[in-house]
């Protein structure tokens, strides 16, 4: 029988995490061959709220630390739109990683190796580093995935299966972020799974893994929690399940339990400190709250507008420029294929086109019509970059805005990450 275990961080985060791993034989049990530690974390971006906390993965390295671990990695290839340098600067995980000894790893300024999807029948690319010591060295390593307990627009939940999406470089995320994500997921689980999952549970966010800050109250969610195991699945199935989401609510979980690589069947795994588990557990909606600048229209299509993809993709954009940075409307934003001729027409002002499906159906005639510095686009099914580069302009929210750096701090670290061979997806800084 699988086995997932709660932990209070009431009791402190060092106390609390060592306890969690010697539920599973303690800490040195589990390094292998190598004494390397490789800690995955979930740092899509610096906004607060959607990272793993930094303190937990602080706790985590001085566990290890103490176990007798050579070396201890904390590697994350952050979301499109973002940089993992930038990221990790301004969370405070290079300032962590200083202290404790453990080494950042950037890995969107690692090379690339093809990876093959199975499900999908198709490639992506991995970083080099992730297949040199994840697939190609796998036994001989610890590998150890660190997300944050989130709910998520696009995939119902973000746990330690999802946190996995960071491991496939920026711009192959961008293909098949539609209805093909789910499968998407578990392929990668299927061919990488972590040895132990550990969900920073401190906090959770309702509402999607990106709220915005002025919706804290409404999406944040004190839980004081930690959720760990050595199946990642059983670990993900009790994760979404506390959350109020049932394995058949989350289709990449649903996915993944087909390959049988681990428990799915909530019954069969024993919840140990199951009191934390019953009484925090919540009942989450993985939707958005929908609050959208006034004087945006969206025209979504009939035939197929993917929730995976420009969908969701470009509204949690557009509602986190309309909320935190008082980004204005007064302009269109078309979505998904089979939008009408008749809609189409009553389209004359500026225009965001999110997603192949509505480019390739009405691109030229829009561009004929209201010219083309009347349109900007979202080419892919989920190029975020596009996204934030398009809708900011609209909205007159200048990129650097985005940032809580000095502008010159942040163009450096973008130089340094140029310079170490990023293949971050970012917006261009300035717009011409």
């Amino acid at each position: 029988m699988a086995t997932v275990r709660f932990e209070d961080t009431a009791q402190g985060l060092d106390r609390a995490v060592a306890s969690l791993f010697d539920a599973f034989g303690g800490a040195g049990a589990l390094i292998r061959s190598s004494g390397d530690v490789f800690l995955k974390v979930n740092g899509i971006d610096f906004k607060p709220h959607v990272y793993t906390s930094v303190e937990v993965v602080s706790a985590v390295v001085r566990t290890f630390k103490a176990a007798g671990a050579r070396r201890i990695y904390v590697m994350e290839n952050s979301t499109q739109g973002n940089f993992t340098r930038l990221v990790f600067e301004i969370t405070g995980m290079n300032r962590m990683c200083r202290e404790t000894g453990a080494q950042p790893v950037y890995l969107d300024e690692t090379r690339e190796m093809p990876l093959y999807l199975e499900g999908l029948k198709s490639f992506v690319q991995i970083p080099d580093f992730i297949h040199d010591n994840l697939i190609r060295k796998r036994d001989e390593n610890l590998y150890i995935s660190i997300p944050k307990l989130k709910s998520h627009s696009m995939t119902t939940v973000t746990l330690g299966i999802k946190n996995q999406f960071g491991l496939v470089h920026q711009k192959s995320r961008i293909a098949d972020h539609n209805f093909k994500l789910h499968q998407k997921i578990a392929d990668i689980f299927g061919a990488i799974q972590p040895d132990f999952t550990l969900i920073d549970g401190i906090e959770a966010t309702n509402h999607g893994h990106y709220p915005a800050l002025a919706q804290t109250d409404e999406c944040v969610v004190p839980l004081n929690v930690l959720i760990g195991g050595d199946d990642p699945l059983a670990v993900d199935v009790v994760g979404a399940q506390f959350l109020g989401f049932p394995l058949d609510e989350v289709e990449h979980l649903r996915l993944a339990a087909e390959i049988k690589l681990g428990e799915s069947k909530i019954d069969a795994i024993e919840i140990e400190n199951r009191n934390l588990f019953e009484e925090r557990k919540q009942l989450f909606s993985w939707d958005l709250l929908e609050r959208f600048p006034a004087g945006v229209r969206i025209i979504r299509g009939k035939e197929r507008c993917c929730t995976e993809g420009c969908k969701r993709n470009t509204e949690a954009v557009l509602e986190m420029l309309g909320q935190d940075f008082a980004g204005k409307g007064g302009f269109t934003i078309l979505m998904g294929k089979g939008i009408s001729a008749e809609e189409i027409s009553s389209v004359t002002g500026p225009v965001h086109l999110a997603g192949d499906c509505v480019i390739a159906q009405w691109y030229p005639e829009l561009k004929d019509r209201i010219g083309k510095r009347s349109i900007t686009i979202s080419p892919g099914c989920n190029n975020l970059a596009a996204t934030i580069d398009g809708l900011a302009h609209w909205m007159k929210v200048p990129p650097l805005k985005l940032v809580p750096l000095n502008p010159l701090v942040s163009l450096k670290l973008l130089l340094m990450a140029k310079l170490h061979g990023t293949k971050a997806n970012i917006p261009p800084v300035l717009r011409f």
